[in-house]
Parts: C-alpha cells; sequence; structure tokens
C-alpha cells in the first residue's frame, strides 16, 4: 500500500525560510531509516508557494491564480512517498519523523495513494504507462 506522507506548510516555510542544519541532518537521517527499512518511495521539500501558481476549475472555464496564498495551514510544504503493508505502519512512521517545523505546531497528513487495483479496468493501461515513464526516467 502507498501512502503520501503530507508537511503541511508554515509562516517560516511560506517565507522561504530553509531549515536549520539541525533539522536537515535529523531528516536526512529519517530518510536513510526509511530507505534501510524499504519504505521511502521518494520525498521532497517544497519551495514557497510564492513561486508557484494555482489553476482553478470552473464548469469549462479555467484560471491562473498566482501566489502567494493566503491559507498558509491549507500548503503543503513537502512530502514522503512510501510503500508499506498498512495504514498503522505508514503512521507510525509519521510518529518517527522529527518535527517539520520545531517549535511550531504542525501536522503531517496520510493518505494512501490509489492503486491500478483500485480500478481494474484500469490497471492494464496504468501499468503500460508506467513502464512507459519507467523507460524515460531511465535513460
Amino acid at each position: 500500500m502507498k501512502f503520501m506522507m503530507i508537511v503541511k506548510a508554515s509562516k517560516d516555510s511560506e517565507a522561504g525560510v530553509m531549515p536549520s542544519e539541525e533539522l536537515l541532518m535529523a531528516m536526512g537521517k529519517y530518510n536513510e531509516e526509511m530507505v534501510k527499512a524499504g519504505v521511502l518511495l521518494s520525498g521532497e521539500g517544497l519551495q514557497a508557494s510564492s513561486k508557484g501558481a494555482k489553476v482553478k476549475f470552473s464548469g469549462a472555464t479555467k484560471s491562473v491564480m498566482h501566489a502567494p496564498f493566503a491559507e498558509t495551514r491549507e500548503l503543503i510544504a513537502g512530502f514522503w512517498m512510501i510503500e508499506v503493508g498498512s495504514k498503522q505502519e505508514a503512521i507510525d512512521w509519521a510518529l518517527r519523523s522529527p518535527s517539520p517545523h520545531p517549535g511550531e505546531d504542525c501536522e503531517i497528513e496520510i493518505r494512501q495513494v490509489f492503486g491500478p487495483e483500485d480500478f481494474p479496468s484500469e490497471a492494464e493501461h496504468e501499468e503500460m504507462l508506467r513502464d512507459e515513464i519507467a523507460k524515460r526516467t531511465e535513460g
């Protein structure tokens, strides 16, 4: 089962404040533990939303909203994609994480990722797309 562990943004992350060396070391150690356990698929920090945009869909109309965005608590500062045996195991890994924003209240949201098995009629098509993506990233 794949899960995304989502780190919510903070005022500092949205202001572009880089994590402390201590936090970077702790996160590096945590990431290494997940790699050694064979659960980490990917993980990245995201730049402040001021460097991003949103595309809004309203019926057939599409519009672009340029950053910055007002609601920091709704924004994402980073994520880990993990593959584990259960939601509880994903929760256990999140509990082992260093606090993403030391000294502040923060949270890591855990969401299960849909897999091809959730869409049986699309499973073969999904596999073909994954193979194509893998070919592109290998070369």
